[in-house]
């Protein structure tokens, strides 16, 4: 009997360990859930950088190109001269023009004038106002000339191209030759001041991110974890339901009613200290977790409850 008793006991306290464990997993199980859902990192973080198209404002045959493909620039560097010869023509001409104008303002004025001072009734009123008329229209075509004379004098500058920003030429297919037209992208820069991650997090997770809160970045690239900060936080992204449909109406694509697929918000993080950076590539994948004031204590790596390490970030497409 006694047997029995202690079987029976061996037995409950078996299932009650059992269930406890159960349970304490449970637990464990939901707090990494909440935790994956809700906190504030994410894997799918990108590089990215102003990209600067620089775009001639006068069209012309390329004379030189004085980059190098990623090569670094400095604000004003050259980059690129279009043959100059047809602008000089052109401020050669407009000169010439307004010496001309200038000639006739001159003649025009002084024939007003005579005319205005030959005695009374030996010509017209009418021939009198008609000089002055051509005298005025004669100065006003001055400063039309001079107009003109400044444009192709700025055209000839324009002929010269020069970095607007310090940066990187990256991509450079211009080649001394080539035919560049007014407005179209010939080289293409980016900016080595603008870099910082797009985070892409879901909108369940926005509620525990504000702007001005602390950061850390860890690149694919690499496995420190960078120091940033959350610089804004977009306010809109496109919604496909609003596309315009058959008789102008909302074009609503139809779902399953028990799935809801959370939003993804791109919210802006820059680097604290952007010159200890090191290399980086617009582009590169970045995981990013967000450290609010409750939690800035906590672990930078995001090693506990499902959270993710620098070495499972993945690209995304």
């Amino acid at each position: 009997m006694a047997s029995k008793i202690k079987s029976g006991l061996v037995t409950a306290s078996r299932v009650t360990a059992t269930l406890a464990i159960v349970a304490i997993a449970g637990v464990a199980a939901w707090f990494a859930w909440q935790h994956y859902i809700y906190a504030p990192w994410t894997r799918d973080g990108r590089v990215q950088a102003n990209v600067i198209n620089i775009a001639p404002n006068v069209a012309g045959t390329v004379a030189d190109v004085a980059v190098d493909d990623d090569s670094y620039v400095h604000k004003g560097d050259l980059l690129f001269r279009i043959d100059p010869t047809r602008f000089k023509h052109a401020v050669s001409r407009r000169q010439a023009q307004l010496s001309k104008a200038k000639a006739q303002a001159v003649y025009d004025r002084k024939n007003a004038a005579r005319l205005a001072n030959l005695p009374k009734g030996a010509v017209s009123k009418q021939k009198i106002q008609l000089a002055r008329s051509k005298a005025r229209t004669a100065e006003a075509s001055i400063k039309t000339v001079k107009a003109q004379l400044a444009q192709a004098k700025q055209n000839l500058e324009w002929a010269t191209v020069r970095s607007p920003v310090d940066g990187y030429v990256t991509h450079l297919q211009l080649n001394g030759g080539d035919y560049v037209q007014q407005g179209g992208k010939s080289i293409t820069l980016v900016q080595a001041d603008s870099f910082h991650v797009t985070a892409y997090f879901e909108e369940t997770k926005l509620a525990n991110i504000q702007i001005g809160d602390s950061a850390r970045v860890t690149l694919m690239s690499r496995d420190e974890a960078l120091p940033a900060h959350v610089a804004n936080i977009a306010y809109g992204i496109a919604v496909a339901n609003n596309a315009q449909g058959e008789r102008n109406l909302p074009n609503v694509q139809p779902k399953f009613q028990w799935v809801r697929l959370a939003q993804r918000v791109p919210v802006k993080i820059k680097f604290d200290h952007p010159d200890k950076v090191g290399r980086l590539s617009i582009g590169m994948t970045a995981t990013v977790r967000v450290k609010s004031g409750d939690d800035s204590n906590q672990n930078d790596n995001e090693t506990a409850g499902g959270g993710p390490t620098s070495h499972d970030a993945s690209v995304s497409s």
